[in-house]
């Protein structure tokens, strides 16, 4: 089985193959991101593909973010490009959880908080904590937050 990074590689080559341009580049700024926080701190590191993996999600956020931001100053074929970008990125991260599974698996996790009487900022902490184990990469952790604070609210 190939790592993430080694896929990243393979599909990079083949987009340049096929002259698929935009792929080409935003393949090889995703590399470029992963090398840089491989040899980020202290001591170079290979990274695992969960590791990877956040560093792909960072660079979609990165994205629609500044997408949301060439929108809100016209620059419509802007936002377009970096939307493009995301989308290409986005096919290298795992489906996301549907929100209804994932409110109920908060609800689940919050029941069992109250139970053992965990209450207050213990209970916010606690039950994200819960459901980021039980989800792992599924669902964005913003809103894994998001809806532990209207559950606990």
């Amino acid at each position: 089985m190939t790592s993430l990074k080694e896929q990243l590689k393979s599909d990079l080559t083949t987009s340049m193959k096929a002259r698929q341009e935009e792929v080409t580049s935003t393949l090889r700024m995703a590399l470029a991101a992963v090398m840089n926080a491989e040899v980020a701190g202290d001591a170079a590191k290979v990274l695992s593909d969960d590791q990877v993996l956040d560093v792909l999600r960072a660079e979609v956020k990165k994205r629609i973010e500044s997408a949301e931001i060439y929108d809100g100053a016209n620059r419509t074929d802007a936002a377009q490009k970096e939307r493009a970008e995301a989308a290409i990125i986005e096919k290298y991260l795992p489906a996301q959880m549907a929100d209804d599974e994932l409110s109920k698996i908060v609800a689940e996790e919050v029941a069992v908080a109250s139970a053992s009487g965990i209450t207050g900022g213990k209970a916010m902490g606690a039950v994200v904590k819960a459901v980021r184990g039980r989800v792992g990469a599924s669902a964005d952790g913003a809103k894994i937050a998001a809806l532990v604070k209207v559950a606990l609210g």
